[in-house]
């Protein structure tokens, strides 16, 4: 299929809303016309798709996904197959996944298994992030071979003690790295060894059931990690990211930071702006299939998460996509919730959720496309070829009606999880049809995708630095 035509439908990106046809050609996206002029009616090509009452945007692009993920003495239950068709289902065409550094070994061998995992299996485009679980000499120096073939972009933990967590003298040495040589340090900012401690103490209490996750993961301990990773970013004069912000108090501190004119960013997900504590304190250890970290905030901490996605404070919307099923995996803590595998699924639902903040006035249809699209690809440096509909970009694109209502369910989403965070929740808006790179991977609400259609992307550094 070399050339398609997207004709009817109303173009939003980040930059722009207008009524244009859209003409793909090998993959990418050739050309734009308004729609009913003489140079639109003049194109011909072999498929023609009727965009009529739908909204025509770039694939969403989620830069925060753990599919195959350890945790816990079990793995996230997605595979990169299974993982990938539900995020097109769900609008997505490009993830970043994370590949992890075994303690002891080196970036290249983490690289290398997570290679091995998604390497012919995934229904659309995908990138990796590298989380260094042991910075030292040789650690430090790998980093540069990474970004110089495109991987950009190192997670580092202020929490998980023992597991993933690196001292200040770490962060500091990689983030150094990372200015050297133009790679970007996202963090995990919680203070890991003070919420050890609590949860030691609740334990004690006999606190067991799956609402004191929340409680013992404080949000002032969110924001004085998040406030700590800042001040060693500036020591080190590099920029950092902050993944799955949650509380108001971590916000204050990006917004702080930021009002000063330092590289400082963050993201959001879903699940704090959807859900909160009500939810991990759902009896019959129901709460537990909201159990994730940083963890659910009271409802009152979604005001500024949705100010801060207004503003620009903060950046993105990703997922922190990391399913356990709740039968044999979430079940694992039924009697301790410091055992329950900390992750939620959501790479199916991301689009929808933010398509209903513009409905419920939170965000403009524009904001929406940057925070899903525009602003992750540009972030980890897949800008303009992913994030956009442009002459030049792939065409990674989806026809989104936004009219349909749908009611989310685990009975009908694609992801390898028995339950839906969403449960029973009645939305405005719905993915038609999805391509990638030009072919058709949802086509009017059926799967049309396989396994190995996806390709691996190599990424420059990201666009908002340097």
């Amino acid at each position: 299929m070399n050339r398609t035509v997207i004709r009817g439908g109303l173009v939003i990106t980040a930059a722009d809303e207008l009524h244009a046809d859209v003409l793909v050609e090998r993959g990418r996206v050739a050309a734009l016309a308004a729609h009913g002029t003489d140079a639109a009616a003049g194109w011909s090509a072999e498929h023609e798709i009727d965009a009529t009452g739908t909204y025509v945007i770039p694939g969403g692009v989620d830069v925060h996904t753990h599919m195959e993920m350890p945790f816990g003495g079990t793995q996230a239950s997605d595979t990169f197959e299974t993982g990938t068709r539900a995020a097109a289902w769900g609008g997505t065409t490009t993830i970043v996944d994370f590949a992890i550094q075994s303690k002891g070994g080196s970036l290249r061998e983490g690289l290398d298994a997570w290679h091995a995992k998604a390497d012919g299996r995934c229904a659309v485009d995908y990138a990796f992030h590298m989380i260094m679980s042991d910075v030292n000499a040789a650690s430090l120096k790998e980093m540069d071979a990474l970004v110089a073939e495109g991987v950009t972009s190192f997670k580092l933990f202020t929490a998980y003690p023992g597991v993933f967590l690196s001292d200040d003298g770490q962060i500091l040495r990689a983030m150094q790295q990372a200015a050297s040589n133009g790679g970007l340090v996202m963090t995990h900012a919680e203070n890991g060894l003070a919420i050890d401690v609590l949860a030691e103490q609740a334990l004690a209490r006999g606190e067991r059931d799956p609402r004191h996750h929340g409680e013992v993961r404080k949000a002032l301990l969110e924001a004085e990690a998040t406030h700590r990773v800042i001040k060693l970013a500036q020591v080190a004069g590099a920029p950092v990211y902050v993944v799955h912000v949650s509380a108001e108090e971590a916000v204050a501190e990006l917004a702080r930071a930021r009002d000063q004119g330092l590289p400082v960013f963050g993201e959001t997900c879903p699940q704090y702006l959807f859900l909160s504590t009500d939810n991990l304190a759902e009896p019959d250890f129901e709460g537990a299939k909201y159990v994730c970290s940083t963890p659910l905030r009271p409802r009152e901490h979604q005001a500024a998460l949705w100010r801060g996605l207004r503003t620009d404070d903060l950046q993105v919307v990703s997922t922190d996509h990391c399913p356990f099923c709740f039968k044999g995996q979430k079940e694992l803590g039924r009697d301790d919730f410091s055992k329950i595998p900390n992750g939620m699924p959501g790479v199916e639902n991301r689009m929808d959720l933010l398509h209903q903040a513009v409905v419920d006035g939170h965000i403009t249809r524009r904001r929406w496309i940057e925070i899903a699209c525009a602003a992750p690809a540009r972030m980890f440096g897949l800008y303009p070829k992913k994030g956009t509909i442009a002459p030049g970009a792939d065409a990674d694109i989806v026809l989104y009606d936004p009219d349909a209502e749908q009611t989310l369910s685990a009975g009908t989403h694609h992801m390898n999880v028995d339950y839906s965070p969403y449960e029973g929740r009645r939305i405005t808006g719905r993915v038609r049809t999805v391509l990638s790179r030009g072919v058709p991977v949802i086509d009017g609400g059926r799967y049309t995708g396989r396994a190995g259609q996806g390709m691996y992307v190599p990424r420059g550094t990201s666009q908002y630095i340097g």
